[in-house]
């Protein structure tokens, strides 16, 4: 019996890589919608240091799963699953999404489905997080508790933690037996580059954005009564200008140092996106080639597939 899900494209790669300027060259030829797979474009404000589409790209390209909630707020991978399959069901039929994003976590929970977790007592849970916000080193209890722990930042690993110990199993047993179906067929295409000519994007990059004014945005986000640290600012590049604001870097250190974090960051996304993808369907292309003829390539394979 053939497979209703529907085929969609999902384009992954590691930041800086340049998936925007690809899905910006595709719309020229192609009718598009953006789905963001990306765990920090959903928050609204930071958009100087998340590289968020620009308001003349989303007047191009309607783009959704971005600014969604306060910084401060939570946002699972189990909740943009849910949104985006809803997403895709409201989708006119001639629009063609495509999943866009950086997050693995997110691209699989809408792609292979979550797992059905048991129920949590909620007092537990709260005292853990508790416990963990006030620890360092929580990747380590995670690889510990969680062999197929695969890094991901303090709050990754701090979920990995809660469920290892609240139900008994590690996560990556409940993603492998207790996994619902997902609500559509993937066909991934992973842009990649040698890793000198990334880092020298990576460079480029966060030098423009602290022109910006990356450091300002952070700065007016503190100033509404977020948390340093709060989900939003504790991702790669927040990070070191929280602490820079706290005066723990100069601020001639800055720009090295978050190159240095995001090398490490895209390293990280490589490495899962070549191992957890978990499809044969995957078109690898060279993201140094120019954005236009990178879109040619995907559209030419797209059409083969009958699309």
């Amino acid at each position: 019996m053939a497979d209703p899900r529907p085929l969609v494209p999902v384009l992954v790669g590691p930041t800086a890589v340049g998936k925007t300027a690809v899905v910006m060259a595709l719309c020229e030829e192609l009718g598009v919608t953006v789905i963001s797979a990306d765990s920090r474009q959903i928050y609204r404000g930071l958009d100087i240091g998340t590289a968020k589409p620009t308001r003349e790209q989303q007047s191009i390209v309607t783009h959704l799963g971005i600014d969604i909630v306060e910084p401060g707020q939570r946002y699972s991978a189990g909740r943009f699953a849910a949104d985006a399959a809803a997403w895709l069901t409201e989708l006119p039929n001639e629009d063609q999404p495509i999943v866009v994003g950086g997050t693995g976590f997110y691209v699989r929970a809408l792609a292979d489905g979550l797992f059905k977790e048991p129920p949590i007592d909620p007092g537990r849970r709260d005292q853990l997080r508790d416990w963990a916000k006030m620890r360092d080193g929580l990747g380590r209890w995670a690889v510990r508790l969680d062999p197929g722990y695969a890094g991901g930042g303090r709050q990754r690993a701090a979920r990995v933690i809660e469920v290892a110990l609240l139900t008994g199993r590690p996560l990556s047993w409940w993603q492998r037996e207790a996994r619902a179906e997902g609500v559509m067929r993937p066909w991934y295409v992973f842009l990649t580059a040698p890793r000198p000519v990334l880092y020298r994007r990576i460079e480029e990059r966060t030098r423009a954005m602290l022109a910006a004014g990356w450091v300002d945005e952070v700065e007016g986000v503190l100033d509404k009564g977020v948390a340093a640290g709060a989900p939003g600012l504790d991702a790669v590049g927040y990070r070191e200008i929280m602490k820079y604001l706290q005066g723990e870097l100069q601020r001639s250190e800055l720009l090295d140092t978050i190159v240095k974090s995001t090398r490490r960051y895209a390293k990280r996304q490589e490495t899962w996106f070549r191992h957890q993808l978990g499809s044969d369907t995957v078109l690898s292309l060279d993201a140094t080639k120019h954005p236009r003829e990178v879109a040619r390539s995907i559209l030419d394979n797209w059409n083969e597939r009958g699309r």
